[in-house]
């Protein structure tokens, strides 16, 4: 009697356990910036996606972002946010630029060169500004990803995570450009 009871507690505690990890998971996952299937956006750049990043956006020459052209934006999109990073990073997912709060009119945005196009958080140079590819070694891929939100962000000042917190639900459109780079 004592060991079936022993045993159903241990079960009840598995379950709960397990649920417990479930709903962890559930709440921690990356794909609420996903957005539907049947809704695309495009971006484009001075560079091919896939393409080599040329020096004058990175270490070697101005370090300035690169102009971006961000197309089909859903016309229910009240602003944009960009995130870039770099995943080949030797400390992991390296942020180099993110803007929140882009203001958008139409289907179309042009982000210029050496520009600000909206709220700018902190990248993991701990700087509020655009860093350009600069690898310690090797080629790296260069990620430039946009997303067209329902609403604007209620941020004063954000890392990525918390821009990615914040969009959780919000995302009616993403595009994103690779780039490679090399020292």
């Amino acid at each position: 009697m004592k060991k079936s009871v022993l045993f159903a507690g241990i079960a009840i505690l598995m379950i709960i356990l397990i649920g417990g990890i479930l709903v962890y998971k559930n709440q921690n996952r990356k794909d609420f910036i996903s957005p539907p299937s049947n809704i695309t956006m495009k971006i484009s750049s001075v560079f091919a996606n896939e393409g080599v990043i040329p020096d004058k956006y990175g270490c070697k020459g101005s370090d300035v972002n690169p102009p971006l052209k961000i197309e089909e934006i859903p016309e229910d999109a009240k602003t944009l946010v960009l995130i870039v990073d770099d995943p080949d990073a030797p400390s992991g997912d390296w942020v180099h630029w993110v803007v929140f709060n882009i203001p958008i009119s139409g289907s179309k945005l042009e982000i210029k060169e050496d520009s600000i196009p909206g709220e700018e958080g902190m990248n993991d140079f701990k700087k509020t500004n655009y860093g350009g590819p600069c690898p310690p070694s090797g080629t790296h891929r260069y990620y430039f990803k946009a997303y067209a939100l329902d609403s604007s962000l209620g941020l004063d000042f954000a890392t990525k995570k918390d821009i990615e917190r914040e969009m959780n639900g919000h995302v009616l459109a993403k595009a994103e450009l690779m780039g490679k780079y090399s020292r």
